[in-house]
């Protein structure tokens, strides 16, 4: 037998397109590196008024930097990411509240359809600019993802139980009491430490912690499925 897989926890919201970078790093280097990743749903609203800070979009000059940022970082880490038209309507006012319950319940219910409903929702909202907050736009990521129809209706009236919403709550909250100030946050446990890592672009660190070797975004013995 090797070695046990070490764990890692990705703490992520659909809304932010830098957890989408991270998401698809780690899942493409979860084999390579023997982790076992823990794909952790959380409110990104929630942490922002917790920690106090605010989008970056909210700066002029952050803004243009971060669309700038989004499409170089599409050639690099071969994601088809790109700014959705009104923007600032998606990020701050539609918000991703139903998206983030609704991966709480898949979670809870059926957690192997996590990783490919998540990437779901971020291709309708971060590639083809399309609605996640309407129940229809969720129905329809999951059936896009693979996920039968009854089986799609059934986690979405879940949304509004109390267990959904506590979990998503208490999984924000146990972001917020690793530091997070955003997403995504990735932690790691090794030998009896915890280390929080904010962004997407910590994978050499995140290889220095576990002793692995970083490849770049696209590691030769993967190719990206996007």
């Amino acid at each position: 037998m090797g070695p046990l897989p070490r764990t890692l926890e990705l703490f992520y919201d659909v809304l932010s397109p830098y957890s989408w970078l991270s998401f698809e790093m780690l899942c493409r280097y979860k084999y390579i590196w023997n982790i076992h990743l823990q794909l952790r749903p959380s409110f990104i609203a929630g942490i922002m008024k917790d920690s106090g800070n605010k989008p970056p979009a909210l700066l002029p000059r952050k803004a243009k930097y971060l669309e700038n940022d989004i499409r170089l970082l599409r050639q690099h880490i071969q994601v088809p990411i790109q700014f959705p038209k009104d923007f600032f309507s998606v990020i701050l006012e539609k918000g991703s509240l139903l998206a983030m319950r609704f991966l709480t319940a898949v979670n809870l219910e059926q957690p192997d359809m996590l990783e490919k409903v998540s990437r779901e929702l971020w291709m309708r909202v971060w590639s083809r600019d399309e609605d996640i907050t309407e129940p229809q736009s969720i129905l329809a990521a999951a059936e896009n993802a693979g996920m039968s129809a009854e089986q799609a209706r059934g986690l979405l009236e879940k949304t509004s139980t109390p267990q959904v919403k506590n979990q998503l709550r208490e999984t924000t909250e146990a972001a917020c009491k690793y530091g997070a100030f955003g997403l995504p946050i990735t932690v790691v446990h090794l030998g009896g430490q915890t280390h929080m890592l904010f962004g997407s672009d910590r994978m050499e660190l995140l290889a220095h912690l576990l002793r692995e070797k970083w490849m770049g975004p696209v590691p030769p013995a993967v190719s990206a499925r996007l």
